[in-house]
This record gives C-alpha cells, structure tokens and sequence, in this order.
C-alpha cells in the first residue's frame, strides 16, 4: 500500500509525520528534489513546546469545567449545558493525543502500529466532536432567544433532545474518523531509520481516496459549522439589537469573540486543506522553495486551529456569570470543607433574568 502523490517532494515530509497528515504532501518518485531537514527541525523545535502549552491550559480549563458540572447541583438542566459538558469532554480526550505527537516530532513514533491508529482516530473523533457541539450550542442559543416561546413551551422535551444530539455527534464522529483506523499507519522514513504516525492513502486514479478524506473534514469540520454559527449569531444580534437590556452589548461582545475565535483558528488551516485536496486531484505546486512554505504554513495552521481545545472553556464557559460564580462557590466550599474535615455538593448560583435568559434562571449567551 503506497501514500499517494501530490507534490513532488521526498518521502521526508515533516507534514506527513503531524497528528492525522491533514496536511500531507505525500511523496513522488522524484525523491531528492528538494531538501527538507531544515523542516524537519523546525517541526521538532516548534511543536513540542508549543503543544504542551495546550495541553496544560486546556486540560485545566477543561477539567474545572467538568469539576463545576459534577459539583453543583442541579447544573445540568438546559441544552446548553449539556453541549458544554460534552465539549469539556471532547476536548479533554483530544488534548490527550497531543503528548504523543509532541513526542513524535521529536522522536519519531515508538509507539506501535495498532496505538497509531487508536490515536489518529481518538484525535479526530474529538475534532469531529468538538466542532459538531459548537454547531449544535449555536442553534440552542437561536432557538433560546429568538424562539423564546417554544423554547419554553418544550423545555423538558429540549433537555431530552440534548441528550440526544450528543449522541448522535459522537456517533457520527466516530463513523467520520474510520478512515483514521483504516489509513494510519506507522511508516519509516528513508535514510534515517525514523518512524511516523501518517495516514497512508490507497493509490487510486486521481487521488480519490484521499480527497473525500479531505472534503469530509473540510465540509464537516469546518463549513457546515461555519455556516450554522453565521447564520443563528447573525439572527441573535438582529433580536439582540432590537431589545431594551443593559447586557445585550456584553452578549453581542460574546458572539463576536466566538465567530472571531472560531473563524481565526479554523480558516488558516482548512484553506491549507482546500489547498492540498487540489493538489491531490491535479498537481501544480512543485518548486522546492514554495513546498517547503507551504508545509511551514500547514505546521502553523495545524498549531493554531489546536488552540481551540484551550479555548472553549474560557470562551463557552468562564465569560458566564453563573460558572464564575459557582466555580468562587466551590473554591470557598472546598476552603471551609477542608477545615472541617468534609465537602459536600455547591447549590447552583440563582441567576437574575436578562434578555439572554433561556428561562427565567438560565442565560442562553452568558452561561
């Protein structure tokens, strides 16, 4: 089974190494054309470093997150909720692989091949996840502020269908992240005797295989959450506009931040994917000089649409007044617990109502 072919570079290809090759220029028989240690250490300079960042401030974000979620009572009880203490999951379990890929930069994969595409397919479960619940919070929050009616009419049947979109996102994620157990493999790197965790493409005409990969990531992944969040924030700050609240401008600063942060991590490194998908199918990229800008570009981008993970709390969660405030409660809780020997449950902040409000004591943009 060969990678197929897209530009034309050696088999070294330091993006081909990364976390799922989403940025793979593959290999041709023209195998010395173009010299590329000089990104290979790069790659085991920039990344290491940079991805245990992430991993520590998204694991801490996150794991306060679910700490909240299983120490206040009663705090899962609306669909934003449950979308938020799925994502702290999800982003947990992606922020798990990074250590791995830190390691593998530097190291190569020692790993095994069967642990190789347990990763590959834990990571892009989590990406698929990650983005799938954004949507889905984006269409909670339309539905609590511009269909407020019905959204309290069927407040119980909400919560139910919570639960159930969850399922179904974790579902398809999973269905989406097969070809990650099917295509990842461990593969040796000429000359040097090092290992790689890569997606390895079946060779068919014209790079089909490895081009639907890509769509389906790029569509999934990037543009249909896109779309669903322009449309429902643009219908948000319409009826935001229109209300008579002290707080709607700090709810209008939320949205900005959230489609800005979304837009900035995401859009670098899904146009890199436009970018090689294209040149799977017809390849027109082959001097040496703008390859090797390219893949630094992919490296970068890649890095950057990972920061999401260590974002989301802070932009989905510790910008509510409610998590503030029971997270302050649980602080003094576990303070005064400890002198007295026990800890018991933190009963949920009341929440003053607002436009934002879902429901009299829960805010659909404030959290």
């Amino acid at each position: 089974m060969e990678e197929t072919t897209t530009f034309i570079i050696p088999d070294t290809s330091i993006v081909s190494t990364s976390v799922d090759a989403d940025y793979d220029p593959g290999s041709t028989e023209d195998t010395g054309m173009c010299e590329r240690n000089w990104v290979r250490d790069f790659r085991g300079q920039y990344e290491p470093p940079l991805f245990w960042i992430i991993f520590i401030l998204g694991a801490v974000g996150n794991l306060l997150v679910v700490w909240i979620y299983l120490t206040v009572r009663n705090r899962l009880k609306t669909m934003t909720d449950v979308y938020l203490l799925n994502l702290a999951v999800a982003d947990l379990l992606f922020l798990c692989t990074l250590p791995f890929w830190a390691v593998d930069a530097v190291n190569g994969w020692d790993f095994g091949s069967s642990f190789c595409k347990i990763v590959s397919a834990v990571y892009k479960v989590n990406f698929f996840s990650s983005m799938l619940l954004l949507t889905c919070i984006s269409v909670d929050r339309y539905i609590a502020i511009v269909q407020v009616t019905k959204a309290q009419n069927f407040k119980k049947k909400r919560l139910f269908y919570s639960k159930l979109a969850c399922l179904c996102v974790w579902f398809v994620s999973t269905l989406l992240a097969l070809p990650e157990f099917i295509f990842a493999e461990v593969k040796l790197e000429d000359g040097e005797g090092n290992s790689f965790c890569t997606m390895v493409y079946w060779n068919n005409a014209f790079n089909r295989t490895k081009i639907l990969v890509l769509s389906l990531q790029i569509c999934v992944g990037f543009c249909l959450p896109l779309l669903v969040m322009v449309f429902c924030y643009s219908v948000i700050i319409h009826t935001l506009l229109r209300a008579k609240s002290f707080e709607k401008h700090k709810a209008l600063r939320v949205i900005f931040a959230v489609v800005f942060v979304f837009v900035l991590s995401q859009l670098p490194h899904n146009t890199l994917l436009i970018v090689e998908a294209t040149q799977a199918a017809n390849t027109t990229i082959t001097d040496c000089t703008t390859v090797i800008h390219v893949d630094v570009a992919g490296q970068v981008a890649k890095s950057l649409a990972f920061t999401h993970a260590c974002l989301n709390p802070f932009l989905y969660v510790f910008i509510g007044v409610r998590f503030r405030e029971d997270l302050t409660r649980i602080v003094k809780s576990c303070a005064s617990g400890a002198g007295k020997g026990g800890f018991s449950k933190t009963q949920a902040v009341p929440k003053r109502p607002s436009v934002m409000s879902d429901t009299e004591t829960t805010p659909a943009l404030s959290i």
